[in-house]
């Protein structure tokens, strides 16, 4: 991964021919698309949001968060209350990856038994 220059301070540009391989790299962790479709229903606190994506790490989440906003898929909005609060949602970008998303996830919970049946066929 790039580092962040001190004179921009801003996370590296995807080039051009490697977008697709740089747009997936992100957005095809673990978590981020479980992040976008927890988000899909609307904005979370950061401890709901850990909640939902359940087996996630507080230093993933954070990074995942992290990595999200980034990319303009996730904004954060921090209201000045006493106690603070933080809130994460979905941006019209994130929100065009949804139904990809969603889809994915479709097709994941419709195949996943025999995507294990061949697993252990192959043992």
């Amino acid at each position: 991964m790039a580092k962040v220059t001190r004179e921009t301070d801003s996370p590296p540009r995807i080039r051009e021919g490697g977008a697709v391989r740089e747009v997936l790299d992100r957005i095809g962790d673990k978590w981020s698309l479980l992040v976008i479709g927890t988000l899909r229903s609307g904005p979370l606190r950061f401890g709901e949001l850990e909640r939902a994506a359940a087996g996630i790490s507080q230093r993933m989440l954070t990074l995942t968060l992290k990595h999200l906003v980034e990319d303009g898929l996730v904004v954060r909005t921090a209201y000045a209350e006493v106690p603070p609060r933080v809130e994460y949602e979905v941006t019209e970008l994130g929100r065009s990856l949804v139904p990809l998303v969603m889809a994915l996830a479709e097709w994941a919970m419709a195949n996943h038994e025999q995507i294990n049946a061949n697993r252990r066929s192959h043992k």
